[in-house]
C-alpha cells in the first residue's frame, strides 16, 4: 500500500485551520447554540474569511459538526458489535458515546440547522445498529425485557446534559450516572418501568428546523 503524500504548505495550513474551526466551533454553540459564527472565529484564532473559504455559514458549520458526531455514534456501535457478549457489546458501547460526548451535540443542536439526505440516513442506520445491540443484549438475558432502543438515547441524552466548567470533573460525573443507568437496564427483579416507554420517531420532533432565534 502505497503512503499517502504529506500535506504541503497550504493544504497543511488548510488543514490546521479546519481541525482548529471545528473544535472551537463545538466549544462555541455548546455553549450558546444562538452565538454568531464569528465568535467561532475568534476561538480558534483564525480570521473570518479563513472560515467563510471553509464553510458558507453557520448552518454548514453546525450540518458538519453534527454529521461528525453521528459519524463517531456509528463506529461505535459498529466496534462494540464486534465483541462476542452481546450485554458487554451495549454497555461498551454506551460507555464509549458518553466519553466521546457525541450526545451533547444532540442536546444543544437539536432543530437548529436543515438535516442532508444523508444525514437521515445515518441517524436510521444508526438506529439499526443499537438495535441489534439491545436485541443481543436481551438475547443473553442480561438486559431487562422492557428496556427498548429509544430508551438508550434518553439515556445518553441524559448524561451529555450534566456539563461542569471542570471537564475532568463533568466526565466522572457522567461516568458515575451512566453506571447508574447500567445498573437499572441490567435489573429485572424491581417490577415494570413506570410508563410506557418512547414511541419509534416520538423524539424526532427536534429535528424540525428552527431558525427562530439564529445569529448567522
Amino acid at each position: 500500500m502505497t503512503a499517502a503524500a504529506p500535506l504541503r504548505g497550504r493544504q497543511r495550513e488548510a488543514a490546521r485551520n479546519d481541525g482548529a474551526i471545528l473544535a472551537a466551533a463545538r466549544d462555541v454553540f455548546l455553549e450558546d447554540p444562538k452565538a454568531p459564527i464569528a465568535a467561532v472565529a475568534e476561538r480558534a484564532g483564525v480570521g473570518i474569511s479563513a472560515l467563510y473559504r471553509r464553510y458558507a455559514g453557520k448552518e454548514e458549520l453546525l450540518r458538519t459538526l453534527c454529521q461528525d458526531g453521528l459519524r463517531a455514534f456509528i463506529q461505535a456501535a459498529r466496534d462494540a458489535d464486534g465483541l462476542d457478549d452481546g450485554w458487554d457489546a451495549l454497555t461498551t458501547f454506551l460507555r464509549e458515546v458518553v466519553d466521546a460526548d457525541v450526545h451533547s451535540l444532540t442536546v444543544h443542536l437539536a432543530g437548529t440547522f436543515t438535516s442532508t439526505p444523508e444525514m437521515v440516513q445515518d441517524a436510521a442506520h444508526s438506529n439499526e445498529l443499537v438495535a441489534g445491540l439491545v436485541e443481543r443484549a436481551r438475547a443473553g438475558g442480561r438486559l431487562r425485557p422492557d428496556v427498548v432502543v429509544t430508551d438508550i438515547g434518553l439515556i445518553l441524552e441524559a448524561c451529555a446534559a450534566i456539563r461542569l466548567p471542570d471537564r475532568e470533573r463533568t466526565a466522572q460525573l457522567r461516568r458515575r450516572y451512566l453506571a447508574l443507568a447500567i445498573d437499572g437496564m441490567g435489573r429485572d427483579d424491581a417490577g415494570a418501568l413506570p410508563g410506557p416507554p418512547p414511541a419509534p420517531g416520538e423524539m424526532n420532533w427536534r429535528w424540525a428546523r428552527s431558525r427562530e432565534g439564529q445569529s448567522s
